[in-house]
């Protein structure tokens, strides 16, 4: 199983952005632990970043055709973009939603998700384990909808 990881907006500088809301990690170390985690779950993880969101439309086409899912922490996007939700929906997979902060204890704009309602699930206020429950949910449901077809 393949699976992909994608990074939306500013992530690229995790470790020095906000380290009281998003913690010391980069995001290098994050997907470090992320490859691991796939190593043993027997999983094979590609992982994407862009700033752009046509950069991550254009990925999650593309990718749809060598993985069985996504892990998403889309970042501001999640608030904003209807295109990446509808992107994701038209691809036709199983996708996760992960954050680092907890978005509902934070400011009322980012409360909002335009994926909740049709991603798998949801994980966030974890730090960088967050990533590592959303890719084991993933998993897990690629599974289960494997086993049913």
């Amino acid at each position: 199983m393949r699976i992909a990881v994608l990074h939306g907006p500013n992530l690229r500088m995790l470790g020095q952005r906000e380290p009281s809301v998003y913690g010391h990690d980069t995001l290098e170390e994050i997907e470090d632990r992320i490859r691991m985690l796939g190593q043993e779950l027997g999983v094979e993880v590609e992982s994407f970043q862009s700033n752009t969101e046509g950069s991550l439309l254009d990925f999650v086409e593309t990718a749809s055709q060598r993985v069985a899912g996504f892990v998403i922490n889309a970042g501001a996007l999640t608030h904003t973009s209807i295109a990446l939700r509808d992107c994701l929906v038209g691809v036709g997979l199983p996708f996760v939603e992960v954050h680092l902060s907890n978005t509902s204890a934070r400011e009322d704009f980012r409360r909002g998700s335009f994926l909740a309602s049709v991603a798998g699930g949801v994980v966030y206020g974890f730090g960088p384990d967050s990533y590592l429950l959303g890719l084991r949910g993933l998993v897990a449901l690629v599974e289960k909808n494997s086993v049913r077809t």
